[in-house]
């Protein structure tokens, strides 16, 4: 059995001082929650802070980037290295916002999720489709050629440390969710995908989570499906309530 993931990206949302405030009001209300893992993935600025709060708790610390160098004259960049060093356990790499706004491609992902591992961090991998692509029936090879690039190179025994989000690009944020049959349909493409690029255990043990407008209302339906094993939440996890209702799915 896959053990559940519930991952909040705070995305450029709360300074230091609320994203404590979220962090201590998350980790008194889920201290009680032993079978899913919870992640938390604040801004740069509050990391070190969040991270040292949550220490000895059962709430991980994911930063939302990383640069693929460990030191060097990268202004502006910080390595797995320094991630590393305040606390963080995990990194999300290929956000759609980060590959849309910021150009980046699939052979960048590729170095950051390498740079990652070899500091022994845990990397959320991000892939997804936008509308226009998923129109033209052109999801499937979306698909394809992300999860290929992005895990070039990258061993069976590496993947124990890897996490997959799938994110619709055009379900971020609109408030448009996928189906639980659409997002069931993509999580199984991707599973097989796996079987194919490593082998059947690998394929098994990899979590996949969904992305995309997740929230209260919809969680339960997702869990329910045989591939999805977590959810990456947006805005919904920038409310204490919301956030503690997901994590605290129930699956009929």
């Amino acid at each position: 059995m896959r053990k559940p993931i519930i991952a909040g990206n705070w995305k450029l949302h709360k300074t230091v001082a609320e994203s404590l405030e979220l962090a201590n009001t998350l980790k008194t209300s889920l201290a009680g929650t032993t079978d899913t893992e919870i992640i938390i993935a604040p801004v740069f600025t509050a990391l070190g802070k969040v991270a040292e709060a949550l220490a000895g708790s059962n709430i991980a610390v994911a930063a939302q980037n990383c640069y693929p160098e460990a030191t060097g004259a990268f202004t502006g960049e910080v390595s797995p290295l320094l991630l590393k060093d305040i606390g963080c356990s995990h990194c999300i790499v290929g956000h759609s916002e980060r590959r849309q706004i910021f150009g980046e491609a699939d052979q960048f992902i590729n170095a950051k999720a390498k740079a990652l591992l070899a500091e022994n961090l845990k990397v959320i991998l991000c892939i997804g489709e936008t509308l226009e692509e998923r129109q033209g029936g052109k999801m499937y090879d979306v698909l394809t050629t992300q999860i290929k690039n992005s895990l070039k190179d990258i061993s069976a025994a590496d993947m124990q440390n890897i996490i997959l989000a799938y994110e619709p690009v055009w379900a971020i944020g609109t408030g448009q969710t996928a189906s639980d049959e659409q997002a069931e349909e993509a999580h199984a493409f991707l599973r097989g995908l796996l079987q194919g690029m490593f082998d059947p255990e690998v394929a098994e043990a990899t979590r996949i989570l969904y992305g995309g407008s997740v929230k209260p209302a919809n969680v339960d339906g997702l869990m329910a499906q045989e591939d999805i094993d977590g959810t990456l939440v947006g805005g919904a996890s920038l409310k204490a309530e919301d956030f503690s209702r997901i994590v605290q799915f129930k699956c009929s």
